[in-house]
């Protein structure tokens, strides 16, 4: 399809969405925005929505991360422990949810407990957790592991904050409330009238798109105000632009391939191993145009991060293939008792930057003689928790709240709900429980650090690359400053980056 017409088809799209939107309680013109993910339904308990709902402006925690990366209060103002088990929080007085209703402890406690029913991503750190409301701004919570830091728990993306509604609908707090939804395609916000400072803030409607480079039209055409994770090779020609500001900002996020210790042909760690060493993180960082080759789980700017880049080896993987019999054939690819080491990498669409790693991973596992086909999938979670594939490329925020702790429980951790590459090892759970009752931060950097050395080790993943992501601004947002990752898109200082238009 031409380009040009391609762009029409947009406007056109974005035009009647703006126009269903049309009618919203604050007269001014909405803030066009553009991302290639979009929360999958509004049922905070329901896979990553919780994420995606703050990420979107309608939802809070009681705690968050703020853009200096310092672990902060949101609707609580403090926690403290009261036993082994038990905390309180104290709410911040005068919080109130979009509906008008005061942000009470009883209402939030019917959220959390319907978090902790449905969504098993919310045990990872403490189990289940129970709650009482002792008054309305005193909310009592017991754990059912220990818990040396309950904020950073309350700041995982599982726990957005919320009330359960009469009709089976959930009620926010965040500077944004929910007008009209449009499954995998839109979400019309409207500002909460309810949060300090709603006249500063436009209605929005925000657009999935299916593909980085569709977006990268829309926001040339003028028909977005705002791109959020621009592929990397159209930045140089975006920056020519008058009517564009284009910025870059450093994530907490790592791409990562999770390698199925299920599948027959990775339940060797000789395999894992060598794959590992056949990724060449400097290749694809270059690919990508943005980032660092990965040290290890985390950021590089995390205290827990690994200090030196990941190795690449192509002897040393050859070697491990061939002590577990995989010899080179007569096509120089690797074989035994005459099949061949074929591997399935998947990735999705929604992470641009990991469509564009995944023809250069299968040219470097062609190295060592490995073939690769590839897939990418639209429904990434789905396939990946049916443990359909041997490799699959994957963006992970790795330490959402500060922590290194969560994200190991959550994807690595034997029998955890998120651990797609169905990873088992009773040593790494054991290093894993030491942060259960250390809450010496310098104690918890050696135990992260004892946890990756396990993982270098046992190879169910791979960390590849730490990287740096592109938004695009029009002339009426181009004060935007992103920071929290993809975990605050629309955030409540929004309107005091507009500009006229």
């Amino acid at each position: 399809m031409p380009p040009k017409f391609m762009s029409q088809l947009v406007s056109a799209w974005l035009a009647a969405a703006s126009l269903a939107a049309a009618g919203t309680a604050v007269a001014a013109e909405p803030l066009r925005v553009g991302a290639t993910y979009i929360t999958s339904g509004t049922d905070p308990a329901k896979g990553s929505n919780g994420w995606a709902l703050v990420s979107h402006g309608v939802g809070e925690n009681l705690f968050t991360v703020d853009k200096d990366g310092r672990l902060v209060p949101e609707l609580a103002e403090k926690a403290e422990r009261t036993g082994d088990l038990t905390w309180t929080i104290t709410l911040k007085p005068g919080r109130m949810f979009s509906d008008g209703t005061p942000v009470a402890a009883k209402a939030l406690a019917a959220g959390f407990e319907n978090t902790f029913v449905n969504n098993k991503a919310a045990l990872a750190t403490g189990g289940k957790l129970t709650f009482k409301a002792i008054d309305d701004l005193i909310l009592k919570v017991k754990t059912e592991k220990p818990v040396p830091y309950i904020q950073a728990l309350f700041a995982e993306w599982p726990l957005i904050a919320y009330k359960p509604a009469s009709d089976g609908n959930a009620v926010f707090t965040g500077p944004y409330r929910i007008e009209a939804f449009k499954t995998d395609a839109s979400i019309t916000l409207e500002p909460n009238a309810r949060f300090p400072g709603v006249d500063k803030r436009s209605p929005v409607n925000f657009h999935k798109f299916g593909d980085a480079q569709t977006m990268t039209l829309a926001l040339e055409s003028g028909e977005l105000d705002l791109a959020f994770g621009l592929p990397s090779e159209v930045v140089s020609r975006l920056k020519a632009s008058p009517d564009l500001t284009i910025k870059s900002f450093p994530v907490g996020y790592q791409y990562l391939a999770f390698l199925n210790t299920a599948r027959p042909l990775l339940g060797d760690v000789k395999v894992r191993r060598a794959l590992d060493l056949a990724f060449d993180r400097r290749e694809l960082a270059a690919a990508i145009n943005g980032g660092e080759p990965a040290s290890g789980a985390y950021a590089a700017y995390f205290p827990f991060a690994g200090k030196e880049a990941r190795p690449t080896d192509l002897a040393k993987a050859a070697a491990l293939l061939d002590e577990a019999g995989w010899k080179k054939g007569a096509s120089g690819m690797r074989e035994k008792d005459g099949k061949p080491l074929r591997l399935l990498a998947i990735t999705y669409p929604q992470r641009p930057d990991l469509v564009t790693m995944l023809p250069v991973v299968k040219a470097e596992l062609a190295r060592i003689g490995v073939a690769t086909d590839t897939q990418v999938v639209e429904n990434i979670q789905q396939v990946a928790s049916a443990g359909d594939f041997d490799i699959a490329l994957w963006a992970q925020h790795t330490a959402p709240s500060g922590d290194p702790a969560f994200f190991l429980n959550s994807m690595l951790r034997s029998g955890a709900s998120l651990n797609y590459a169905k990873y088992a090892s009773p040593e790494f759970d054991a290093i894993l429980d030491r942060f259960a009752t250390e809450g010496d931060p310098v104690k918890r950097v050696t135990i992260a650090l004892d946890a990756q050395a396990k993982l270098f080790a046992d190879a169910p993943a791979s960390f590849l690359v730490s990287p740096v992501w592109y938004v695009g601004m029009s002339k009426r947002l181009r004060n935007y400053e992103p920071w929290g990752s993809d975990y605050h898109v629309l955030r409540a200082d929004i309107g005091e980056a507009k500009q006229a238009r």
